[in-house]
């Protein structure tokens, strides 16, 4: 009767063990997906901003500049393609539908990128406090994306170890717990553009080492392209 009882404990006392890490390990796993969702919002709010900000530079560009239409088309296009495609957790744990979203993303940021370069040509337009305060807040919008990116791929990281590491990886393959996909660094896709209104000369973008500036190089105000 003793060795029953004995035995009897033992299984309730390795039920309920299991049972301890099986809760500890689920909590911890939706922890940190909340974080990733936590993430997720931020990003989203980040590329929102950066998006907001497009109509209102197009409007003063367009105001200064009536012969860079097409360059103007472009932007309006990409930006039209790339706010349809909403950031979302499902849309993240898809590899093709996390490759689009980026894709068109990268599309936007290239549109915008022509589009600093095209007002070169108008020294005029690069004057106006209004188009200086907008390339100042599109700056800061891209800085915000670029920033809420390597979060959302750190937490990524601590949630995918979780769920792929065994034997944690049995209790999230029972839950439905799914990896996220990391955002990969583009080549210059998320840099910020800056904004140059002083004398530093713009970077090459060829790869080439960047001239010497002559000994009294006149003032020069521009718009850098993006640097990766």
């Amino acid at each position: 009767m003793r060795k029953s009882w004995l035995i009897i404990g033992s299984i309730l006392f390795i039920v309920i063990v299991l049972f301890s890490w099986y809760r500890s390990t689920f909590n911890g796993m939706v922890q940190l997906e909340q974080g990733i969702k936590e993430s997720i919002g931020n990003l989203s709010t980040a590329y929102q901003r950066r998006s907001d900000l497009i109509p209102n530079l197009v409007a003063t560009v367009q105001g200064s500049v009536q012969a860079e239409r097409a360059t103007l088309d472009a932007v309006i296009s990409a930006r039209s393609r790339a706010t349809a495609m909403q950031l979302t957790p499902e849309a993240l744990k898809d590899p093709a539908a996390m490759a689009n979203f980026e894709k068109l993303q990268g599309q936007l940021t290239g549109a915008l990128s022509r589009l600093l370069v095209t007002v070169e040509k108008y020294p005029d337009l690069k004057s106006q406090e209004n188009f200086i305060t907008l390339m100042n807040q599109i700056e800061g919008a891209e800085n915000r994306v670029s920033t809420e990116r390597k979060n959302y791929n750190e937490r990524v990281k601590d949630f995918n170890a979780k769920i792929l590491s065994f034997p944690a990886s049995i209790i999230a393959g029972m839950s439905g717990f799914k990896d996220y996909q990391y955002f990969q660094a583009a080549q210059g896709a998320e840099n910020a553009p800056k904004v140059n209104f002083g004398t530093e000369p713009a970077p090459p973008t060829n790869g080439a080492a960047p001239q010497e500036a002559p000994s009294n190089p006149a003032p020069k105000r521009g718009v850098e392209r993006p640097t990766k």
